[in-house]
């Protein structure tokens, strides 16, 4: 059988080593001259590592990582919310980890070309299309610097992992309809600071009104003086956005900082840490209309080319993992291929809908708008007078459950 991915990011890269851990070599198409370790903060949920641990690479990661210690929410105020503990600690099997996005897809790209060859990652080579018969695909590709014209390709099956603006899913979808805007903008970046509250958790403070921001550490000691790198996003409710769909166009702090300056805690001085970061980076919350189809053919969609979703939740990347792992099950599992493809949407499609659809309307930072919501943005006596804990709770598990990473199916579920 004979395999092309296009797309060497972290879902066509899980894909990969799944595939050459049971002895399928697939060759990997990019199109960005190397692969570098690009990008900012990921969260590694326990679903997700353990499809790291299946394909060999979980214990670099975590060696390169953060373990979360735990979620914590905090009003504008610097009022504290809510805390629930990850991980071991949650009692999952697994810890669960930020990290660098780097972090997390070099391991994956160094045990590939263990496992394969450096010789089946093709950079530079961008897809313009394919064609499709009874027998197999062929592969169209253009040099990525140059433009020129690249001997096309042959294969048994295609795996669409080539992200957002995937030319192998509007292939498919020729008519399918504009990115859907959440009607909020999203500011990124990190910055080395000295550790905070337990110096491993993920917090998430204030709300979209009135500037919301998700903080974590994902790499220990960068200086040699205990100090962190500190990965942080701020979502703006904003009715009209001016960004692109490009995850490395720069952004300017001056369009965001002034939501922020009041919030400064005996814990931690907000304005301080965003001013400190060298590079900001600005991209929309956008996403896409659920398909009816991932599959058609020989050919399939994996990862952000399949089901783009509001980064919440620490699912965008995590979702594209469950996606390579089952996807290469299905193909290592002795079935006809067509067969695998047609069984790996039946089992993905349906679950990573429903995840879509929930980041839009109750993902778990929807914690911060009920306490928004029934307090008015002001500050509260006690959270108790509130919202209950255990509404607070519910709120938590039912989003996990959602996603596919509540304590109990992981538990039922084999490796």
């Amino acid at each position: 059988m004979k395999v092309v991915i296009v797309g060497g990011g972290i879902g066509g890269m899980t894909l990969a080593c799944k595939l050459a851990v049971g002895g399928v070599i697939a060759d990997v198409y990019d199109s960005a001259p190397r692969l570098e370790p690009i990008g900012l903060g990921i969260n590694l949920l326990p679903h997700a590592g353990k499809v790291m641990q299946s394909i060999g690479v979980f214990d670099e990661i975590a060696r390169r990582s953060v373990e979360t210690y735990e979620s914590t929410f905090f009003n504008r105020f610097g009022q504290h919310i809510y805390s629930e503990p990850a991980g071991l600690r949650a009692g999952y099997d697994l810890p669960q980890y930020s990290v660098h996005r780097g972090d997390l897809h070099q391991p994956m790209l160094e045990r590939f070309i263990a496992l394969a060859g450096a010789e089946r990652v093709h950079t530079s080579h961008r897809c313009v299309g394919f064609e499709q018969d009874e027998h197999g695909v062929t592969v169209h590709f253009r040099d990525t610097a140059t433009d020129a014209a690249l001997p096309s390709v042959r294969c048994d099956i295609l795996i669409a992992a080539d992200g957002i603006h995937s030319v192998i899913r509007k292939q498919l979808h020729p008519g399918e309809g504009d990115p859907v805007y959440s009607g909020v903008n999203m500011w990124r970046g990190a910055a080395v600071h000295k550790p905070f509250l337990h110096g491993a958790n993920m917090v998430r403070l204030g709300w979209l009104k009135t500037g919301k921001l998700v903080l974590y550490p994902i790499r220990n000691d960068v200086d040699g003086q205990g100090n962190q790198l500190v990965n942080w996003v701020v979502e703006i409710e904003t009715p009209k956005y001016k960004a692109k769909r490009d995850w490395n166009k720069e952004g300017s702090i001056d369009d965001f900082i002034g939501a922020f300056e009041e919030m400064k805690f005996d814990w931690l001085d907000v304005p301080a840490l965003l001013r400190s970061t060298q590079k900001v980076l600005e991209y929309p919350m956008v996403d896409q209309d659920p398909l009816p189809f991932w599959t058609l053919g020989r050919v399939t969609l994996l990862g952000d080319a399949a089901h783009p979703m509001y980064p919440r939740g620490s699912n965008g990347a995590c979702q594209a993992i469950i996606d390579g792992d089952v996807l290469g099950r299905k193909l290592l599992g002795g079935s006809d291929a067509l067969g695998a493809l047609k069984a790996y949407e039946d089992e993905r499609l349906p679950v990573t809908t429903q995840v879509v659809l929930t980041n839009r309307s109750t993902p778990p930072d929807v914690i911060l708008k009920e306490v928004f919501d029934r307090t008015g943005d002001r500050p509260f006596e006690s959270i108790g007078s509130v919202i209950s804990p255990a509404e607070l709770a519910e709120i938590s598990n039912n989003y996990k459950k959602v996603a596919g990473f509540d304590r109990e199916r992981l538990a039922t579920t084999a490796n």
